[in-house]
């Protein structure tokens, strides 16, 4: 029997007007930037931002560019990045804007690449940085960090001056793509550890507690200093200070919290609420968990900043991120009222070495890597999360306009939503008068969800009921989430409703080209007005030809889930191309490239459909076969191993069947088997040739991986059960001459430290320590120009 679902949108149009506090600004072009309550204006038109963190001084100068360049093929509008203060003046008064810190370089290829840039200055950052983003020399000053302590402040000041002098001419104002500065982060609700201190003594930065005062003067020294832009922000999250008279606050959400398990006594991560819809946007909606704002929610956008794209793995805590999770939050997010996605991390990377102390990390974390799981790695890998996402936003883009004007209307379930439910419906509406989006979401963190069978959603807008499906019911799978138009105009043609998810629109032939996608595990119907049921195929991409009774015509191209997620979107001058591709595809000034991680061939396929000839790397390609929508096309992109060699150098002990014996006071310490994993590999230099990065995939297990070059650690892994991957090209010089080395510490079991000793003796003891490596695998990236 069909489970049905009701939800009432009759007569709901959102109230939208501007912000009480102008956030607005003019470039030399009479471009503008304005926030009504409800969104982000451009040009006086609704703009559905997306930012995505991305850490320039984590990433290498060299490879910025292409790292941007899949931001914004992913749909990215805005690169969020934060300057850590240690990282560019590590010695008090020496400052370094220089390589992987160069900030103004990073910023102009912002600019040229169409991508608005939001500066995080601090000047506490946190971020998982060493002290937070502190410099060392700030410890045990004679004032305190985050005050209004006049030393304190002079320090700031000289900070935010060099980065002014650094970012001078590139704000908005000027014609550049700052649009956003952030003062501090989560001021009087986190800090971090100060990394000079011991373990035993816990000390930690100054969280604050100086109030609004201190964020308006911080905000009027980055202004003083140069950095003006339409929008000042800060994060508000957790009762974190953010008077809105002084900043826009600015909201998130992680379903996955490694931080619980260091100092609480917490054995298991609980189920969070972050997969549960709410209302961002109501003065009449409860007060919800992680957003508890001091103003009334109606008068101001819900901006988020940090919406977990990944999470990182703590020592204590390791896990694989669930890459359909990002989905999910963005589709949550969404749909409670957000028209301005942040998502911290989009882009992972490497932790820089220090001057004065080698590492400049948090302790809880890798050294070097900070790869977040993000959906763009560290290396630049394409993750499936970032497959998933780059549709939404694809999706926000060429529909911006009717999504921003919408309001969000939840269902009578919502109000008592449990987390843990797994048999309700998770489901709510996006509105405006008649028309509007269904979203169901069927992912939910630390709980086995089921597929979801045989329901269906009725709308009432108006005097009049959409039933989705018609007929019958509608399914889901387990961790899918999905977005369903009705009542939306395509053309001039009233689509009641569609169980499949818009995508993007594109003229070709002067005939509007709709593309939408097959959620998992739902069957794919259109049902316009007046018109029978148009049932599409779900394993296979198609097209359908639809005529409105003026002769005009529209056509829906249905991905299917599997094709979807290999889409890109080119936009060039001479016009907009869709490609599918499991290789990265990349728009450079008109050119477009395509990154090979490890593969000899494959398939690509075009829209608009063509006849001709293609070139890839330098060799034709005759046309395959020609699909319903796209043209096919087999291609060659080169090599997809490297030739090298590993040995095996690991040493292993075992201890005699009684047992290690140590003339110590009190029982026989006994060891039951010591293991350590050790590689060491040669790679020929002609192995590096016309690669961009070469990426060692090493499968082991054990408790943390470390690589080497000539005893200098280049990166290092908390294992979690993936392959662990790392770029080497940076040392393409000194591996060639001398190679690396790997080494896998050991995962031990009943491990504890005995001090029983009369002496100053203490040594670790565990029944078992486990560390092995299966395999190691050397993989070139390289980019083939393409001439689509």
């Amino acid at each position: 029997m069909t489970t049905s679902y009701h939800i009432d949108t009759k007569n709901i149009a959102p109230a939208i007007y501007p912000c009480p506090i102008p956030y607005s600004g003019t470039n030399p072009n009479g471009d503008t930037i304005d926030f009504s309550n409800y969104y982000m204006e451009y040009n006086k038109r609704p703009y559905y931002a997306v930012s995505g963190e991305m850490h320039f001084s984590r990433i290498e100068e060299r490879f910025w560019e292409d790292e941007i360049i899949k931001m914004k093929m992913a749909g990215i509008t805005m690169i969020s990045t934060y300057l850590f203060w240690i990282h560019h003046e590590e010695e008090r008064g020496v400052f370094d804007w220089s390589g992987n810190k160069n900030i103004r370089k990073f910023t102009k290829l912002c600019k040229e690449h169409g991508i608005f840039l939001i500066l995080r200055v601090g000047p506490f950052s946190h971020g998982e940085c060493r002290n937070g983003g502190f410099p060392d020399w700030m410890f045990g000053a004679q004032y305190d960090v985050r005050s209004n302590d006049e030393e304190y402040l002079f320090y700031v000041k000289r900070y935010f001056k060099e980065i002014g002098e650094q970012v001078k001419g590139l704000m908005f104002k000027d014609g550049g793509p700052v649009v956003s500065v952030q003062i501090e982060n989560e001021y009087e609700h986190a800090s971090s550890p100060w990394e000079l201190t011991t373990e035993n003594s816990g000390e930690w930065t100054a969280s604050g507690n100086e109030g609004g005062s201190h964020l308006q003067i911080l905000k009027d020294m980055a202004i003083e200093e140069g950095l003006i832009t339409p929008l000042y922000s800060t994060t508000a999250w957790g009762g974190a200070c953010a008077p809105i008279e002084t900043v826009l606050p600015l909201w998130g959400g992680y379903a996955y919290w490694p931080w619980i398990f260091y100092g609480d006594d917490i054995k298991e991560h609980p189920a969070t609420t972050e997969f549960i819809y709410k209302d961002f946007h109501n003065n009449s909606a409860p007060k919800y968990y992680n957003f508890d704002p001091e103003y009334p929610p109606e008068d101001f956008p819900f901006v988020c900043c940090e919406m977990g794209g990944g999470m990182a793995n703590y020592y204590r805590y390791r896990f694989q991120l669930p890459f359909r999770s990002v989905e999910a939050l963005a589709n949550i997010k969404t749909a409670s009222g957000c028209n301005f996605l942040g998502y911290y991390m989009f882009h992972g990377g490497s932790n820089p070495k220090g001057k004065r102390v080698p590492f400049l990390n948090e302790c809880a974390l890798p050294k070097i890597s900070y790869d977040y799981q993000a959906a763009v790695g560290e290396y630049g890998q394409i993750r499936e999360s970032y497959k998933r996402v780059k549709l939404l936003h694809y999706f926000y883009k060429d529909f911006e306009e009717q999504l921003c004007n919408m309001k969000t209307v939840l269902p009578q379930e919502a109000a008592d939503m449990d987390q843990k439910d797994t048999k309700t419906l998770r489901y709510c509406v996006r509105s405006n008068k008649n028309s509007g989006f269904l979203f169901i979401n069927n992912f939910q963190d630390h709980v086995e969800m089921s597929d979801r069978q045989d329901f269906c959603v009725i709308v009432q807008t108006g005097d009049k009921f959409v039933r989705i499906p018609q007929t019958g019911g509608m399914s889901l799978r387990k961790e899918a989430s999905c977005i369903l138009p009705f009542n939306m105009d395509l053309d001039g043609q009233m689509l009641e409703y569609a169980t499949v998810q818009p995508i993007l629109k594109m003229l070709d032939n002067d005939v509007w080209n709709y593309f939408f996608f097959v959620p998992e595990g739902m069957k794919p119907e259109f049902k316009f007005r007046g018109r029978d049921t148009i049932h599409v195929a779900e394993d296979k991409s198609s097209k359908t030809v639809v005529r409105g009774e003026d002769g005009k015509e529209i056509i829906l191209c249905v991905l299917c889930r599997q094709d979807s997620l290999k889409l890109w979107r080119v936009d060039r001058e001479d016009g907009e191309m869709l490609i599918l591709s499991d290789e990265t595809v990349l728009e450079d000034r008109g050119k477009i490239r395509i990154e090979s991680i490890g593969k000899e061939s494959g398939t690509i396929a075009v829209f608009p459909p063509r006849n001709q000839p293609v070139t890839v790397g330098g060799r034709s390609c005759e046309v395959a076969s020609q699909g319903e929508v796209f043209t096919y096309y087999e291609v060659s992109y080169g090599r997809n191993e490297v030739e090298f060699q590993w040995e095996d150098i690991s040493s292993k002990e075992k201890a005699n069947s009684g047992g290690l014996k140590r003339p110590v006071i009190g029982s026989p310490i006994t060891s039951t088997k010591i293991v350590n994993a050790r590689a060491k590999v040669t790679i020929p230099k002609e192995a590096f040739d016309n690669c961009k990065q070469i990426l060692m995939q090493v499968d082991y297990i054990g408790d943390i991986g470390y690589a080497f070059v000539d005893g200098d650690l280049i990166n290092d892994n908390f294992s979690n059960g993936a392959v662990w991957e790392f770029g080497i090209k940076a040392y393409e010089k000194e591996i060639v001459e001398k190679g690396f080395h790997i080494y896998v510490s050991p995962k031990r079991k009943g491990s504890h430290v005995n001090s029983d000793s009369e002496m100053a003796a203490r040594f670790e003891v565990y029944d078992e320590a486990v560390a092995q490596i299966h395999g190691i695998r050397a993989v070139p990236v390289f980019d083939c120009l393409t001439d689509l």
